[in-house]
């Protein structure tokens, strides 16, 4: 499978890196099967960026999670690793809750809103796909394969 990642850099040596807010499967290295959110993620600053292309070779012997959808698992399982709650899996895969869906999340979570609501209100206009690798061992499915520079909207 191709996976792409995001990045202000070329991302030839995928690593782990603690970060200061916690990502929707914890801290870890995310890539994406769809292209284009990987370009999104790029240019998410409006200055150019790079698509860094990996091939991932699966490894029977990591211990995996998979979310098909969002379902109420995979809600509990965000508002976890949101909070800061660690989990014991080398690679998590599912959809992605970006800044809209983490809005309704932090909303659910304050009691703004019920769970039916939060249900309405996340239905995605376009679908998502995040993995991501947790440990040592899970980064080395991947093997980096290049990069391309990808534009964002700011004036160069």
């Amino acid at each position: 499978m191709i996976l792409y990642h995001g990045s202000n850099e070329i991302v030839e040596y995928p690593e782990i890196r603690k970060a200061r807010y916690n990502k929707d499967f914890y801290f870890g290295f995310y890539c994406t099967k769809f292209p284009e959110q990987a370009k999104r993620w790029a240019v998410r600053y409006g200055k150019e960026g790079y698509l860094n292309k990996y091939e991932y070779i699966s490894n029977e012997k990591l211990n995996y999670k998979v979310f098909p959808k969002m379902t109420e698992e995979w809600l509990d399982f965000v508002v976890d690793c949101r909070r800061g709650k660690s989990h014991q899996y080398d690679i998590v895969e599912g959809p992605m809750a970006d800044d809209t869906i983490y809005n309704y999340i932090q909303n659910l979570l304050d009691g703004r809103i019920s769970r039916a609501a939060f249900w309405e209100l996340a239905k995605f206009k376009y679908p998502t796909h995040q993995i991501s690798f947790h440990t040592i061992s899970a980064l080395d499915t991947l093997h980096y394969l290049g990069s391309e520079v990808v534009y964002g909207n700011k004036k160069q």
